[in-house]
Parts: C-alpha cells; structure tokens; sequence
C-alpha cells in the first residue's frame, strides 16, 4: 500500500493543509517530498538498534504509539513537539531536519519554513499509522517490519536481510543503499 494514499485516506494530508492553513494540493507535494527521508530515518533507526524493528516498534510506542496520528487529525490545533520527539530520534539532530526541508523544497518549489513546520506534522502521521497498522507489536519487531513492508510495497519477509537491507530495497536501494536520508547526509558531508 502507497503509504501517502492510507495518509490521506486517514484525513493526514487534509489535516496538515488545515494546520498549516495551506491547499491540500501543496501539502501533499510537500509530504510526497519529506517522506522518504522520513522512511529512511525509520529505516537508519532501526538499523542500529540492537533490537531491530522491536527498538524502533518501541520508540514509536513510547513516543505515543497510534495515537499520534489521532493528534493531527483531531481538528483541534496539533502540538508538533510530539513530531519533534520522532524527528529527534531517526534524524538525530535539527541540522538533519533542516537539510531534509531544504532538500524537499528544491524538489517541490516549496518554501523551506513551510517544510520544516510540515515535518514534525508528518513524522507523527507516519509514526502513528505504522503503529496503528502493526497492532503494537514492538516484541520482536516483526508486525511493524511486516506493515513496513507492505506500506512500502514490498511485501518484505522478515528473512530479506535485516533491517537495512529489507528497507533499503523497499527504498529503491537494494541492500542497504539507495537510503534518502543517507544522502541528504553525504551532501552535508556526514
């Protein structure tokens, strides 16, 4: 399943125009831009957890599970600090959040500011529908890599390679490579 397709079906991309007082039209090409490097941080995160998909499973739990996709979408105004948190554990830093916005703004025409106020907004829709979708499975990863797989379109089993390589093929990269965020990185010369 195309994971910007269930987003907006779930009322995420309505909900980020309206948070951001902007046309559905721009905030989804602003979020079509900003989620593989929001994947992929997904994808470098539980890369290096030493539990996998399980640390990351729990992370997303620990952050506010599905529930973070109920705060955007509520109609109420959205606290983004929630979206920070995620933002904060797959990128690392603000630097690599700021370089993800400006990355996407060249791709899409969009303003920088905007992108960076729809990333947070985002990285909670992202979290909280992966953890909706994998039933709070954050023992051994398993329901999350499966619903990542099928979010992505892969059909990933959980013998494909790990982590980064299940993930890094769903990205486009094979084994590993091909991940957005690293490359976003690399021309930051990290």
């Amino acid at each position: 399943m195309d994971i910007l397709k269930a987003l907006q079906a779930d009322g995420g991309i309505s909900a980020v125009a309206r948070e951001l007082n902007v046309d559905d039209s721009t905030a989804q090409s602003g979020m079509a831009a900003l989620l593989p490097a929001v994947l992929s941080g997904m994808q470098n995160q539980a890369g290096v957890h030493p539990s996998g998909f399980g640390g990351l499973a729990g992370i997303l739990a620990g952050l506010g599970g599905g529930d973070l996709l109920n705060q955007v979408t509520n109609p109420a105004p959205t606290d983004p600090s929630p979206g920070n948190d995620v933002l904060g554990q797959i990128f690392g830093t603000k630097e690599t959040s700021r370089a993800v916005a400006s990355d996407a703004a060249g791709k899409t025409g969009l303003s920088p500011d905007l992108l960076k106020k729809m990333l947070p907004l985002l990285a909670m829709l992202v979290a909280g529908y992966l953890a909706k979708q994998s039933g709070g499975n954050n023992e051994t990863g398993g329901g999350l890599e499966g619903i990542l797989g099928s979010v992505l379109g892969g059909g990933a089993s959980a013998g494909s390679g790990g982590p980064g390589g299940i993930l890094g093929g769903l990205l486009g990269g094979g084994s590993g490579g091909g991940n957005v965020l690293n490359d976003i990185l690399g021309k930051l010369g990290r």
